[in-house]
């Protein structure tokens, strides 16, 4: 596929300051690039900052079976490396049809803080409708609101949801951005007027700062059940060791034996995470940890860990439901979270939460838990679609929703 050019916009009659990760005024190329050309603008200190998700590692397409994916590139040379910003995108064909549903997870990986989003979005657009595609969802990366620990357990409440606090800060890049692709004609997924998302990722995320924080500030941040949990599990003698891919089919067990106390279902078989075990781990040694709390030499709970640049995910837990009184899920977390410290990451992402602040409802244990470490609910800006113009690509956006709805 041809690369595309897009100029500089000219509607702004002063001249911006450079900004990071854009060549601050210079023509946009954007081409297919190479995994490795990709790996290294990711690796870079302009493609560093822009705080790429795992979602965005050229990896992730090992991961997703049945979708084909793409490597794109923008910058002044993609051809020779030269980058200022990258996509990974997943294609899954409709069935049927040779037409393509195009998803960026948590992506692209681009400059959102340029206010000319057309100088990005559309060279991507006009790329993937070359390719197929009958319509794209990408999730752009800056947060939208986000809600202290302490302001939502004092807030929590019968009927009550997130959406009924006011946010403790409301960031303007995000709002600005959401505006700009609105003005596009770009559609957030699920009804906002409700509260609801049909994102494929978690639109409200827990995450801990951990930046300039030392071990003593994170340990006092935990609240006080937190702390006498971890020392309870200490105490009882549960011991917290990284695991293999040999470990993998036990962490499976229980993660079905805790999707059914819990009444949630992923509904991934146990080959789903040893093929990202797999992929992750030849991207980058390490990248995927899976973690272990034994107690009397019985593996009670197992989370797994994914680092990617100075960002790091708990991505998924399990647990048994026998000797829960000795707290393995409690001292897994603070391991966690004292060896994301460690390597030195910015932030550590505890991923998805309910949007219920309702005790009565069942998920919001889930939410409870995660605020007593002490961060924040961030809301992320979610997931935007938009179709390739044309009445059989509308045609078939609208058959794809509705066929998602019904799921």
């Amino acid at each position: 596929m041809t690369a595309l050019l897009v100029p500089p916009s000219s509607s702004s009659s002063a001249p911006e300051a450079p900004r990071q990760g854009s060549p601050g005024g210079d023509a946009l190329v954007l081409g297919p690039v190479t995994a490795g050309a990709y790996r290294a603008f990711l690796a870079s200190r302009g493609g560093s900052a822009l705080g790429a998700s795992f979602l965005q590692c050229p990896s992730w397409a090992d991961v997703k079976d049945g979708w084909r994916s793409l490597l794109l590139g923008w910058g002044p040379g993609p051809e020779a490396g030269r980058l200022t910003g990258v996509a990974l995108v997943l294609l899954r064909q409709l069935p049927g049809t040779r037409k393509y549903f195009a998803y960026l997870p948590e992506g692209p990986v681009v400059d959102w803080a340029d206010p000319d989003v057309d100088r990005w979005l559309d060279p991507l657009l006009e790329h993937l409708r070359t390719a197929g595609a009958f319509a794209v969802r990408i999730g752009p990366s800056p947060a939208y609101r986000r809600w202290d620990a302490a302001l939502l357990k004092s807030a929590a409440g019968p009927g009550r949801r997130l959406g009924d606090v006011l946010a403790s800060e409301v960031d303007p890049l995000g709002a600005a951005v959401g505006e700009r692709l609105r003005a596009r004609g770009w559609q957030r997924c699920g009804d906002d007027s409700r509260g609801g998302d049909g994102d494929a990722q978690p639109r409200h995320v827990f995450r801990v700062p951990l930046a300039g924080r030392s071990t003593e500030d994170l340990w006092a941040g935990l609240n006080q059940e937190w702390r006498r949990n971890v020392r309870r599990a200490r105490k009882e003698g549960v011991e917290v060791v990284v695991g293999s891919a040999a470990e993998l089919p036990e962490f499976h067990r229980l993660l079905r034996v805790t999707e059914e106390r819990d009444g949630f279902r992923l509904g991934r078989p146990a080959s789903y995470y040893e093929r990202q075990f797999a992929a992750l781990n030849a991207e980058e040694p390490g990248r995927m940890k899976l973690y272990l709390a034994r107690h009397r030499g019985e593996i009670l709970a197992a989370h797994t860990l994914i680092t990617a640049g100075r960002r790091t995910w708990y991505q998924t837990g399990a647990s048994a439901d026998h000797r829960r009184e000795v707290r393995p899920s409690n001292a897994l977390q603070w391991h966690l979270l004292l060896d994301a410290h460690a390597t030195g990451a910015d932030v550590y992402d505890m991923r998805g939460v309910p949007s219920t602040l309702d005790p009565g409802e069942r998920s919001y244990g889930l939410l409870r838990w995660k605020l007593g470490t002490g961060g924040q609910v961030v809301e992320a800006l979610g997931e935007w679609e938009k179709a390739l113009g044309g009445t059989t690509n509308r045609t078939l956006h609208r058959a794809f929703q509705a066929y998602l709805n019904r799921r």
